[in-house]
């Protein structure tokens, strides 16, 4: 984002320097050359913005630990841990607990503007066993997505200047049974096709 300012701030110079030597079609082309470069630059940094609370991986990463603990028919808690180290925890209706995510792909030019596919834990929610049970008993979700001013998730799908940079936007989700007598803890990871969900190791 940087370098593409300052190529913006050369070619404003270059082109007031074509419009002093009265070298008109040089300093319009300077100047398109400039609006080019700034709004490159500002792209950049909005994706900067819009990624916020997002995070890298390459292969497979952990997304949150979770364990479950049973408070009755239908009904338990889900304490959540994510990577960084932060705790949350929800009562749940139903039967598993449900985590969705959006994850962000870059074309090459994404790549060498420093872009790297990242995902964000979205939501979670509980998930009844029986179809009847989710269409008819009550239904619990709640956010685990970061605050920021925008979604470069939602920007990636709403605007079109941004289909050179996106390579593939997705939603992905994974669900485990939360009965277990005593509860479980379970590990959400991440990888390049999706969530998957696996009995965590940690004792």
């Amino acid at each position: 984002m940087i370098a593409l300012d300052l190529l913006a701030i050369v070619f404003i110079f270059l082109a007031a320097s074509a419009w002093r030597k009265r070298n008109h079609v040089s300093s319009v082309v300077g100047f398109l050359a400039a609006a080019l470069f700034l709004s490159l630059g500002l792209l950049c940094g909005a994706i900067t913005l819009g990624i916020h609370g997002y995070r890298m991986f390459t292969q497979e990463a952990l997304a949150a630990t979770i364990k479950t603990e049973p408070l009755g028919p239908h009904h338990f808690r889900a304490t959540v841990t994510l990577p960084d180290s932060s705790l949350h925890m929800f009562d749940l209706a139903g039967d598993a607990v449900y985590v969705d995510a959006h994850v962000l792909k870059w074309r090459p030019i994404g790549t060498l503007l420093g872009l790297q596919t990242v995902y964000e834990l979205d939501r979670i929610s509980g998930r009844y066993q029986a179809l009847n049970d989710e269409q008819t008993l009550a239904r619990t979700v709640y956010s685990l997505a970061a605050k920021k001013p925008f979604d470069a998730f939602d920007l990636a799908r709403r605007y079109w200047i941004l289909r050179p940079f996106v390579d593939a936007e997705y939603g992905s989700a994974t669900f485990i049974s939360a009965t277990a007598p005593g509860g479980g803890t379970y590990e959400v990871r991440v990888s390049t096709t999706g969530l998957l969900v696996r009995p965590s190791r940690t004792r």
